[in-house]
């Protein structure tokens, strides 16, 4: 599980990007690393806060086409393999998470 540090930041930490371990086959296209954009509120109707911060793969799944870059499919989801989809699921939890613990935990 990677995460590529070499992009400089956005503002507000509006986006993460990760490089996959193993990349995702589409078509012609390979998939190596994926953008996260922090969701907007209507982006995370339909899913329990609870179950992204516990990293339930159906909340993750849900979400995940709406916040990335490129847009997934749900057949690109399914293949994605365990340690991807785990780096994947902590993004979208450190974006849940307020300024102020942020900024506890990196202290």
């Amino acid at each position: 599980m990677t995460k590529n540090t070499d992009i400089p930041a956005q503002p507000n930490n509006a986006t993460a990007t990760v490089t996959l371990d193993t990349p995702i086959t589409r078509g012609e296209q390979t998939i190596t690393g994926i953008t996260l954009r922090r969701p907007k509120a209507g982006e995370l109707r339909g899913v329990s806060l609870a179950d992204l911060a516990q990293m339930e793969v159906s909340a993750i799944a849900k979400v995940l086409p709406r916040i990335s870059d490129p847009f997934l499919t749900t057949e690109d989801i399914n293949k994605l393999e365990a340690p991807d989809l785990m780096a994947i699921g902590t993004e979208i939890l450190h974006f849940l998470l307020p300024k102020d613990v942020k900024a506890s935990l990196a202290a």
